[in-house]
């Protein structure tokens, strides 16, 4: 119905308005009172020199004349600024349930290729909480990417290089006593990650391990034989357990790169910007690039040494990213604490005149704190993922097993699965630009604004399905009275492809998740006040319909956030 609104305006305003924002402008009011649809007029009054009362007017007679919209039961009328637009119940009821029950419903051809880099972890400690909502929001993201027909490649850059690295090195060299994640019955990550906060610890009391820090660094550059074999070995205990994690939390990549690998090739695209004195030089020999126009100060490239900064690396990898892909787009998941960097980044291409400049995007997201307050990985304070998952799971544990009969097996499986649901949801529904605090006994709840709720509704329906048994999941038949609880849930199934329309221009899985948890409060709602199973007839044949529609769709939001929808909770 919405398209045909769509159409109905675009016929009348496409010379003032292409039709995305038309698409775009199309609202769903308030209250019933107001339609189904509305279409505001405001933004039209200074392009047609008229107060939009009269627009609204005017497109309401126009429309009328050419009767498309009433032949499909659709009448208009104005309030105010705003066209409004009144559905017929059952046809928006038979057209929704029908799109609905199809694999397509919602889904786009936007056909770009496009790169999305997350996770990107140093290779000296276990991934944490920060981690797991750099994770979620990558991860969704290229999902709803991909839902609307993009061919998304999922990157990951391991910052295995540099002198945190050789900290925690250092620290196992001096006091590891040749001990093995194996020996010491710990995941090989969290092995790593404990010399590092060894080091930090030592290092206040006992300065020279910071010189001897930067000693093995250079060691390391210089390819010195001993250091490599610990680096070599130290580094494959950090990259074991992450990719343990990554199984775990459900993630995965196209292609991991390796700091190690390419840190050095970006020094030719340095020099070669000093040839053409894009790039300038210091007395002591050190190159900079001056981006005081831009208001972005001045940045180090190569240091007197010769050696190159973190930022060099980053150019070399987005020039290599767009030879291997061939990328429309490209998006870096990094944490706001990097938008001066990634500003830098993109001014440095534009100075270079590479279009990779005008293809590249940082999606900078909050901080993700603890009840407590921030996490400190030096001070050995942060929350590891592999510790929060385990939490989050043996609240989730409580909850099943209080509430359902259960093998062990069953519910270790549930509660893993619900528990992921809890994490994901909580860490991505809040808009990916605001700090955020994350509390796992919030998160878990089975009420409210949670992931747990959104698979208890799903779960629910999916259990009305089963009593159907065989009965027709898209209606044949629509009842000629519909009750407020059955239109309202029919509205909000049918406003599914503009929720991803608008998750997709805004690359936000909030809203997503919004849209998600509305959906399942209305559909609640409506199961509370009707019968479904036993209501008879046409009514019952409906209804079921209707349920399936409403799992259907939620289910595919719990897909786009990446969470594993469950048959029964």
């Amino acid at each position: 119905m919405k398209e045909r609104i769509v159409h109905a305006l675009l016929g009348e305003l496409k010379d003032h308005l292409p039709p995305e924002a038309i698409e775009k402008a199309v609202e769903i009011p308030p209250s019933d009172d107001l339609g189904d649809y509305a279409f505001p007029c405001f933004s039209l009054s200074k392009l047609l020199r008229k107060n939009p009362a009269q627009i609204a007017a005017e497109l309401k007679e126009k429309i009328e004349q050419s009767g498309e919209l009433g032949k499909n039961g659709v009448r208009t009328e104005t309030a105010g600024g705003y066209l409004n637009f009144f559905v017929d119940k059952r046809l928006l009821a038979e057209s929704t349930l029908k799109l609905a029950a199809s694999d397509n419903f919602g889904t786009g051809s936007v056909n770009q290729r496009i790169v999305v880099e997350f996770a990107s972890p140093n290779t000296n400690k276990p991934l944490h909480l920060g981690h797991l909502r750099n994770m979620s929001i990558g991860d969704s993201i290229a999902r709803i990417l991909s839902f609307c027909g993009c061919e998304v490649f999922r990157t990951s850059i391991n910052n295995d290089r540099g002198v945190h690295i050789c900290k925690s090195m250092l620290a196992y060299k001096n006091c590891g006593d040749g001990a093995t994640p194996e020996s010491a019955g710990i995941k090989s990550d969290h092995f790593v990650g404990n010399f590092y906060v060894m080091f930090n610890d030592r290092a206040a009391d006992d300065s020279p391990w910071n010189d001897d820090a930067q000693k093995m660094l250079v060691d390391w550059e210089n390819g010195d034989l001993e250091t490599l074999e610990l680096w070599k070995k130290m580094n494959t205990w950090a990259l074991d357990g992450f990719r343990e994690t990554y199984r775990l939390f459900g993630v995965s990549f196209d292609k991991e790169y390796y700091e190690s690998d390419i840190y050095k090739d970006g020094k030719e695209i340095v020099l070669d910007g000093l040839g053409k004195n894009i790039f300038c030089k210091r007395e002591d020999g050190a190159i900079f690039v001056d981006l005081e126009k831009e208001k972005l100060g001045t940045k180090v490239l190569l240091r007197p040494d010769g050696t190159s900064v973190y930022i060099v690396q980053d150019l070399y990898l987005a020039l290599l990213k767009d030879k291997e892909f061939s990328y429309n787009r490209s998006f870096y998941v990094v944490g706001n604490e990097q938008d001066h960097h990634f500003a830098q980044l993109i001014a440095i291409f534009k100075k270079l005149g590479y279009d990779v400049a005008e293809k590249m995007k940082h999606l900078s997201y909050g901080m993700v704190e603890l009840p407590e307050g921030k996490m400190k990985s030096r001070e050995g304070t942060v929350v590891d993922a592999d510790d929060l998952i385990n939490e989050t799971k043996n609240l989730a544990k409580q909850e099943v097993i209080t509430r359902y009969e259960l093998s062990d097996e069953q519910a270790e499986d549930r509660s893993l699965k619900i528990a992921l649901a809890a994490i994901k949801y909580q860490l991505l529904k809040i808009d990916i630009t605001k700090n955020m605090v994350f509390d796992p006994k919030v998160a878990i709840s089975f009420e409210g604004d949670t992931g747990p709720y959104l698979l208890y509704s799903y779960a629910r329906a999916s259990s009305i399905i089963r009593k159907a048994g065989d009965k027709q999941h898209t209606p044949t038949v629509i009842p000629e009275k519909l009750e407020n609880a059955e239109i309202r849930l029919i509205k909000k199934i049918a406003f599914f492809p503009s929720a991803i329309g608008y998750a997709y221009d805004r690359l936000s899985p909030s809203v997503v998740a919004s849209y998600a948890f509305d959906l399942a409060q209305i559909f609640n709602e409506f199961y509370h006040a009707h019968q479904v199973i036993g209501s008879g007839g046409d009514v019952e044949n409906f209804r079921v319909g209707l349920v399936s529609g409403f799992r259907q769709t939620v289910g595919k939001c719990l897909t786009l956030l990446g969470i594993e929808a469950i048959e029964e909770m």
